[in-house]
């Protein structure tokens, strides 16, 4: 059975990544790409669809585990009765092949290190054709099926029942690699690589991306793995970035809430193009608008909420009964039905975006702004439909608050656009448009019993999207229909201090009640407590929230409060993203607070 979620630790080359647990197993891997069909998917069930275990022989070994400097390169150190090893595993940055690199070097003493290799393509319903090579680098294990391949280079394997393995005895100041190399199977074999050549290249790189980070203030080293989270996460060619790495792990453990995250939302890639401008990176905004430009060109009413990597528009949701679910949840999903909902807030979020990074001094282009104009085209048509909203609730529509809110968000970005630079648009029209959202949300979006945003139109439940309001600039953070926003949040969604994204008890989403709570909601609470001057509640939420993260520093999508673990696909970028955000939310207010006077002013 799988490791409970925060027992794995990620490795990524930014075509693909790998999850790797504490017991030093390669439980998860998709290659060439994060959506391609899994070759390691024992997350998914056990090691029978797929995984690589790397780890000593004796059971009560013990292992510590820890990130070289700001990089993925992870080095756990394993300890033994008779000695202690380290094993730094990585995989390699700019490289042509997709390659994992496992490489055990004796500390003390001697360790028996064991290898047990299971190899399952296409979400194991492929077990390949497995022969034993040997050239000028030594030993290989050459493995086929269909257009898939893999060769293993180390110490030789040989095949039991169907898998294979190798027992290695690692003696102080002994080093033994073993590297795995991904290609197509109608290609030649890839070449063997300068191992501690790609291993300084690797840490090279990941931590010259960091050394040009901006942040200063509380929560700095979350902050910093958070955005390389969001690195790791961004594909290196297309410049598309995933919402996980991974698909199906549940918010309801046994339940049926297992969704495929490895693909592109508008909505996540906005946001986290707007915490990654926050800190300095305007190539990455460079990079993800030309992703969103080729992605949504074409006729605006075919524009979609979600694409694929390369922004691929066929997603089609299907169920893949080769894998059971992670420890039973299923079932196992591949593809995501709500490429096909309409989300009235995503255009909001995509022209919140694009207008961080022109304030960032990234140009406009023949193509860009005409492409605004479009959606904003789309939007004018179409603001009074009724939507699934942030959620992707897969009941009826409704017309979220949230939603409307993000629909005035994009006009008064695009009028911005017009008046703050300068560029063409029908200005007075937007204006008086954004004027009559704005009157629409207050009249049937807010509930006066309770002084209180609400979820949609016609009900007095609130939804925790509604504390994005502040963030996009639609109110103050202290306006007094924010505060008792707030308080209705804090009465209806707290469980166990954290926030549920709505009560699914109520049939809303079309789906069996019961998840936990999501993390972002909870980091978007702190920035709110932040910036509305609850800065102790702001430090009490977020000390709580960033004491979730595993010991490498990721965070799931939710947590589940009674049995302390966490929940949902992994690691998720929507968390990431609003820890940062928050973060960034408390450093301000400090600075305002340290700044405030503490006394009277003396008379002059």
């Amino acid at each position: 059975m799988s490791l409970n979620i925060e027992e794995y630790a990620l490795l990524s080359d930014r075509h693909t990544a790998a999850l790797v647990g504490r017991d030093g197993s390669i439980d998860w891997l998709c290659m060439p790409r994060f959506d391609s069909p899994s070759m390691f998917g024992a997350l998914l069930g056990d090691e029978n669809h797929g995984r690589w275990l790397l780890a000593p022989e004796d059971p009560d070994a013990t292992a510590s585990r820890s990130y070289i400097e700001d990089t993925f390169v992870l080095t756990t150190r394993w300890t033994t009765p008779t000695g202690v090893v380290d094993v730094t595993e990585f995989m390699p940055l700019g490289d042509d092949y997709g390659r994992v690199v496992r490489r055990v070097h004796g500390v003390s003493g001697t360790v028996k290190m064991r290898q047990r290799l299971t190899i399952r393509f296409g979400y194991a319903t492929a077990m390949p054709w497995v022969r034993q090579v040997l050239d000028d680098h030594g030993h290989g294990l050459l493995a086929v099926a269909g257009p898939d391949a893999i060769i293993l280079r180390g110490p030789r394997l040989h095949a039991t029942d169907h898998h294979h393995e190798a027992t290695t005895t690692i003696a102080a100041g002994q080093t033994v690699d073993s590297v795995l190399a991904c290609f197509r199977s109608h290609v030649d074999t890839p070449e063997h690589i300068d191992i501690d050549a790609a291993l300084a290249s690797t840490v090279s790189s990941w931590s010259d991306w960091v050394a040009s980070c901006n942040h200063s203030g509380p929560y700095h080293d979350e902050v910093i793995r958070s955005l390389l989270v969001l690195r790791a996460l961004s594909h290196v060619e297309t410049g598309g970035i995933v919402a996980a790495a991974t698909t199906s792990l549940p918010e309801d453990f046994g339940g049926s809430r297992n969704w495929d995250y490895r693909y592109v939302w508008l909505r996540d890639a906005s946001l986290t193009l707007s915490a990654l401008l926050e800190h300095a990176y305007v190539d990455a905004a460079q990079s993800w608008r030309n992703w969103l430009l080729r992605a949504i060109a074409g006729d605006p009413n075919d524009v979609q909420i979600m694409y694929g990597l390369a922004g691929e528009r066929f997603l089609e949701e299907r169920e893949i009964p080769s894998l059971p679910g992670y420890q039973g949840a299923s079932p196992v999903r591949v593809g995501n039905d709500a490429v096909g909902q309409f989300q009235a807030d995503v255009i909001g979020e995509v022209m919140v975006a694009l207008h961080q990074a022109r304030e960032a001094g990234v140009a406009e282009d023949a193509f860009s702004w005409p492409l605004q104009r479009a959606l904003l085209s789309f939007i004018e048509k179409n603001w009074r439909r009724p939507d699934q909203g942030i959620w992707e609730i897969r009941g009826p529509q409704r017309e979220f608050t949230h939603s409307r809110v993000m629909v005035w968000a994009a006009l008064d970005r695009a009028i911005r656009a017009v008046r703050d630079y300068g560029l063409p648009g029908p200005v007075d029209r937007w204006e008086r448009l954004r004027d009559q959202v704005r009157e629409d949300v207050e009249n049937n979006g807010f509930d006066e019993a309770r002084n209180s945003y609400t979820q949609y139109f016609g009900t007095d439940q609130v939804d925790a999207s509604l504390l994005v309001l502040a963030q996009v600039g639609y109110c103050e953070p202290d306006d007094p229909r924010m505060l008792g926003t707030v308080a209705a949040i804090e009465e209806d969604l707290l469980r166990d201090g954290l926030l549920l994204r709505y009560r699914t008890d109520s049939g809303l989403d079309g789906l069996p009640p019961g998840e936990h709570a999501f993390l972002a909601c909870s980091f978007w609470l702190a920035e709110q407590y932040a910036r509305s001057g609850r800065l102790d509640d702001a430090h009490e939420l977020m000390d709580r929230l960033v004491g979730f993260a595993n010991d490498v520093g990721l965070l799931s999508e939710e947590y589940d409060t009674g049995d302390r673990r966490q929940a949902g696909n992994f690691p998720q970028a929507f968390s990431h993203l609003a820890l940062v955000q928050a973060a960034d939310a408390i450093a301000a207010a400090q600075t305002v607070s340290t700044k405030a006077p503490t006394g009277p002013t003396p008379a002059s």
